[in-house]
């Protein structure tokens, strides 16, 4: 690789000399620079891309119907699959890219958000002198530094703590530790250290104190992980290739190959899902990156092939983010079941995870009651007394499926292999599958390169080692400032379009609404919590977003961070998409629909439904449950036995409270659990159970009730805005 030879080069030729003249701290830097010139120089190997802005969806579809025969043909748009296309497009060769959903639809978004190299797998590697899980994890940290380096609006590095709970750890982890910067050599991002017991508490307050010992803190990378797969997607698409999501594949072409007389791979029958036409897609190589469908696609080719691919459900949970300090992770290197956990601070949110169960492959992928508390079991394990870790507190959660692979040509097929595979088909189908989201880049280098030779295309060597992804180039940390002043956008807003677009931001400014407002002058917001503005969806639909739940997913995250917000903000996003993309009435329904389906099913809303439902049972002390029926009876003067929305704006009214009936009818609606339009008693004691157990947290109504209880007589403003809203 470029970028390897050149590192190895600059500190082999002259580290010795130049670490003697400047000294260890400036040599330090010296060496950074030395591995960005690297970068650079990659990068300068390729041309400038042949777009401005990626085509249009149209566009594309009409470039993959025309062309009477493209170089490459990539199924699938994750973060492998857009990395292959980014690979081969950027050599030189004409490069297609189909896939059946959106890009990073599948476990490509549902990562545990990190760029690392893997602490685990040293262990491993080091335990059982495994050179296999070594050379994943060098390969891995090299990967690593890269990503950083082309896409710094969208990752960063991130300090992780391993708190220590036991003296004889300290130097076990300690050693562990210091051979992961070790094996990372020049691209360690910053040095580990050891905290005291007291140093560990100030940079993380909420970790249980006792017994702690002290504390190791070292970084990884963190990423934005759907918005990084659709950068790299929309790079491919500005440098040539013709990449379409929603462009389902339903058969493989083959030829005869006139020299051996056999059947060669020579396309796909792709069918665009959106409008059910179909036609041929001609390819003198085709490329099976489809991560958890990689039988699928085998089978298409050889319907004996093996299957290869041994599908692993790793769940994920958000919480708010009071639970973690903004800028330090934590790691729990042995669960109660040897599994490792990660609880670290993302988007403003914590987000806890991952789980690793065996599953089947689906499209819809749901996440477990029984994966979810695990995850909670093992965060109150590591966070203080003080600190009540809710079930309520859930405020998404969804399941990713990992695509653990065995690799065809090994003579041990059950041995399942934790670094990627290529393999090549008798008839010329190349699959890529298994690595992990850290390693795309070389994984599509490996691909390309076995392409090229297996099918004899005229290319280059790999040109993506330093080449920026889309929004990366000109982006610097104060670029936010830029659009505070020269837009008017509220400063987290700014932040928010500066993190997500890099050096794009700017165009998704100059589509923002007027607010009306002195300030902000522009950027009406989709929901008042998060700092996503109506001008993204506007601009997500130039990112080639189709669905509602394109843009409450992958476009923004809102879906992984609150699905009670994404379920607030649809309406106005169906809205805006259809203005966009011509929807009539009845297509914007069914993208509502299939939004909340979604919502439901596969980011947790369903478990959340089920924390409070007609069946619940009320476990309150006789004293709860007659204080709780004085605070109902206030609302309910009439002793009815129910409230309405009348009730409440009559006590409302009473302390000089205005509300709209729209927010009431929310807020009571939440609560009405046989959805008659009214909140019974016994509906009203089923809440507060809930809530005392912590299985829900949050509910407006119950905050309402109790502040009007308060202040009956004081006449004070009822908030009433979600309470970071849990599942």
């Amino acid at each position: 690789m470029a970028f390897q030879k050149a590192v190895k080069g600059t500190i082999l030729v002259g580290g010795g000399a130049v670490a003697t003249v400047l000294g260890l701290s400036q040599f330090a830097h010296y060496r950074r620079k030395q591995v960005n010139l690297a970068f650079v120089e990659a990068a300068d190997c390729v041309s400038e891309p042949v777009n401005r802005e990626p085509p249009s969806r149209e566009a594309q579809i009409l470039t993959l119907k025309n062309t009477s025969e493209f170089d490459i043909l990539v199924i699938g748009g994750g973060a492998t699959g857009s990395g292959c296309a980014l690979d081969a497009v950027t050599r030189g060769l004409k490069t297609a890219l189909v896939e059946r959903d959106d890009f990073s639809s599948g476990t490509s978004s549902r990562s545990t958000k990190l760029i690392h190299g893997g602490v685990r797998y040293l262990q491993k590697a080091i335990m059982k002198l495994d050179i296999e899980q070594y050379r994943l994890v060098k390969e891995a940290l090299h990967e690593r530094a890269n990503l950083l380096e082309i896409a710094p609006h969208l990752s960063a590095p991130l300090p992780i703590m391993l708190p220590i709970y036991k003296w004889w750890q300290l130097p076990y982890y300690w050693v562990g530790i210091k051979l992961y910067d070790l094996v990372a050599g020049s691209n360690c991002l910053k040095s580990s250290y050891v905290l005291s017991k007291s140093r560990a508490l100030e940079h993380f307050p909420m970790l249980q104190k006792d017994r702690l010992v002290g504390a190791i803190v070292y970084y990884d990378g963190q990423h934005n992980d759907a918005r990084m797969n659709l950068a790299i997607a929309l790079t491919a698409a500005r440098y040539g290739a013709a990449t379409a999501n929603y462009m389902e594949v339903v058969s493989l072409l083959k030829k005869t190959d006139p020299q051996t007389g056999k059947e060669r791979v020579s396309g796909a029958r792709c069918k665009d899902v959106l409008t059910g036409q179909e036609f041929d897609v001609r390819a003198k190589c085709v490329i099976n990156a489809t991560g958890p469908f990689t039988d699928t696609v085998r089978k298409m080719d050889d319907k004996n092939a093996a299957a290869i691919c041994q599908p692993s459900a790793g769940v994920h949970i958000v919480m708010p983010g009071y639970y973690s300090p903004e800028s330090m992770g934590l790691l729990d290197p042995a669960t109660s079941d040897g599994r490792v956990i990660f609880f670290l601070p993302w988007q403003k949110m914590t987000i806890a995870g991952t789980t690793d169960t065996p599953t089947d492959v689906t499209h819809h992928p749901v996440p477990s009651e029984e994966d979810i508390n695990f995850i909670l079991n093992e965060v109150r394990n590591y966070l203080s007394c003080d600190v009540e870790v809710r079930r309520g507190d859930v405020l998404a959660a969804w399941s990713g499926i990992r695509p653990l692979v065995t690799d065809p040509k090994s003579a041990d097929t059950q041995s399942i292999s934790r670094n990627h595979v290529v393999d090549i088909s008798e008839s010329g189908l190349i699959t890529i599958a298994g690595g992990k989201w850290t390693t795309y880049r070389s994984m599509a280098e490996d691909t390309i390169n076995a392409a090229v030779k297996t099918h004899d295309l005229k290319a280059g060597p790999s040109r993506t080692v330093g080449l920026f992804l889309q929004g990366g180039k000109d982006w610097s940390p104060t670029l936010y400032i830029r659009l505070v002043q020269d837009y008017g956008l509220e400063s987290e807003v700014a932040q928010h379009l500066a993190a997500t677009y890099g050096d794009k931001a700017f165009e998704v400014a100059k589509m923002a609404s007027v607010t009306g407002k002195r300030w902000p002058i522009v950027g009406v917001r989709l929901v008042s919590e998060f700092p996503y503005i109506e001008a993204e969806v506007k601009y997500g639909v130039k990112e080639y977003a189709c669905t509602a739940v394109d843009m409450i997913s992958r476009r923004t995250r809102l879906a992984f961070l609150n699905v009670q917000a994404a379920e607030e903000a649809l309406p106005r996003i169906v809205e805006l998409m259809g203005k966009e993309l011509h929807w009539d009435d009845s297509k914007k329904k069914e993208e509502l629909e299939t939004a909340r389906k979604f919502l439901y099913y596969e980011m947790g809303y369903k478990s959340r439904s089920e924390q409070l439902t007609d069946r619940s049972e009320i476990s309150l002390l006789p004293s709860d449950i007659d204080r709780y029926k004085k605070r109902f009876h206030k609302f309910d003067a009439d002793q009815k036995g129910f409230i309405t929305i009348v009730d409440v704006q009559r006590v409302l009214e009473s302390i000089g409270v205005q509300m709209d009936e729209n927010t009431l009818h929310e807020i009571l609606n939440e609560v009405d659990l046989n959805k008659n339009g009214q909140v019974e008693l016994n509906e009203f004691l089923q809440l507060m159970s809930a809530i005392q157990k912590g299985r829900v947290s949050g509910s407006r109504l119950a905050i309402l009730m109790k502040t009007a209880e308060e202040n009956l007589d004081r006449r004070v403003p009822i908030p009433v805005d979600r309470s970071c809203g849990g599942l």
